[in-house]
């Protein structure tokens, strides 16, 4: 089989990933606490689709509501005195347990697991964060859980000002393009974007496709918020943008419209759709290159393994690499380069260059017997990868699974 060939057989046979953003006013029904029935059945679209497949990531807002629901329900429990970001941290405390124990009885219900990830900006911003993140995310879909997201409103206080993520918004599409999803679905109260805000202009008219974000889209989106979220259209755009730069579509829809999840995912016009401006393969790579200039090290690598790395689309194993140059920190860029000094590829390292020293040229299982601890057998995941020549695309697929060859097996 060739290379191409077997790239695209990989690609094809990855579950379509989507990540789901939903909105506090959503999940709440416009009101001031969660709304469980309009959670069970966002909760049962998503586990169709993952009974049928697919794999799905949710990015939840609500925590501040989920407290409210909290002091709602337990008379003993009084309602935070203080105003502001500390009366909302305080409800934000009480509700994170609260979102997530409803999560999980509702997804209980089909038989499907879920996980709590509490993401910030600092964690997206950072390299080896940022990998972590990426890394762990892949883990709890490998598995066939959900991520549950969000960003820490009890220690993130500027995401309650509305000045970090916007009610989730660009939250979401960060961590779209970290698991290189297919899709992004902003799901809210709003049925997408319109040529004017439909609440104080009866003539405006939903925009059902938007093939690239200019000056008049943005203008379009305002900056309309009100106080159960934080979030608004202008937010919902530039996740939009931020998502289309690496491949995803992106979906405004109202989360209230019947079965809005699964007749976005099979392509349905709901809301407004955003294409992507390059695909998923192409979005990653780039996003990849971007460490080839300020390339910290390399790590030269075996005849055997820069085939397996060329031609395989595989991971680089401690056991094809012969000789670490240079100094970096794990989540730090990193060219691979083969016996006669060549550039196969740029990738993002698992490990630090000395431990890459103490672990070079052994199998993987002797990876945790020699350093005491370990981030995965692969010194560069092939996920983390792109190639520097014409046959590249192998190696910066989006195929998630975490089985397969390896270069250095």
């Amino acid at each position: 089989m060739s290379a191409q060939g077997n790239k695209s057989a990989r690609v094809q046979d990855r579950p379509n990933r989507l990540v789901v953003k939903l909105g506090t006013n959503l999940l709440t029904g416009g009101r001031e606490t969660l709304d469980i029935e309009i959670m069970a059945d966002l909760v049962g679209q998503m586990a169709g689709l993952i009974k049928d497949k697919y794999e799905v990531l949710v990015v939840t807002s609500g925590a501040v509501a989920g407290g409210r629901r909290v002091v709602a329900r337990r008379p003993g429990t009084e309602q935070p005195r203080s105003g502001g970001v500390p009366g909302r941290q305080v409800l934000a405390a009480l509700g994170m347990p609260e979102l997530m124990r409803s999560y999980d009885e509702l997804f209980a219900k089909h038989g499907i697991a879920v996980a709590q990830a509490l993401i910030s900006r600092p964690d997206i911003a950072n390299r080896q964060r940022y990998l972590n993140v990426r890394n762990t995310l892949e883990s709890v879909l490998s598995i066939g859980a959900v991520p549950i997201i969000n960003e820490n409103d009890v220690v993130t206080v500027e995401e309650l000002e509305g000045d970090v993520f916007g009610d989730n918004d660009r939250l979401s599409a960060s961590i779209a393009n970290a698991v290189n999803a297919d899709g992004l679905l902003l799901l809210g109260h709003e049925d997408g974007l319109f040529t004017a805000d439909p609440n104080v202009d009866a003539s405006a008219t939903r925009i059902e496709s938007v093939a690239h974000i200019d000056d008049r889209i943005e203008a379009m989106a305002g900056d309309a918020r009100d106080g159960r979220g934080q979030g608004g259209m202008r937010s919902k755009v530039e996740a939009a943008r931020m998502a289309t730069r690496f491949g995803a579509y992106t979906v405004i829809a109202a989360g209230r419209t019947p079965d809005v999840i699964r007749r976005i995912a099979e392509g349905g016009q709901i809301g407004t759709r955003f294409e992507p401006t390059t695909n998923r393969v192409e979005g990653w790579k780039r996003f990849l290159l971007t460490g080839k200039a300020s390339s910290r090290g390399s790590v030269a690598v075996d005849a055997g393994a820069a085939k397996a790395l060329r031609y395989g689309g595989n991971s680089l194993l401690p056991a094809g690499v012969v000789r670490v140059d240079g100094s970096f920190e794990r989540g730090e860029n990193i060219s691979i380069v083969d016996p006669s000094g060549e550039v196969i590829a740029w990738g993002i390292a698992t490990y630090r260059s000395a431990e890459i020293g103490l672990i070079m040229g052994v199998r993987s299982d002797k990876i945790e017997p020699i350093l005491g601890y370990g981030y995965g057998p692969d010194i560069v995941h092939r996920n983390n990868m792109a190639l520097a020549d014409n046959g590249s695309e192998i190696s910066a697929q989006t195929d998630s699974t975490p089985t397969g060859r390896a270069a250095g097996i």
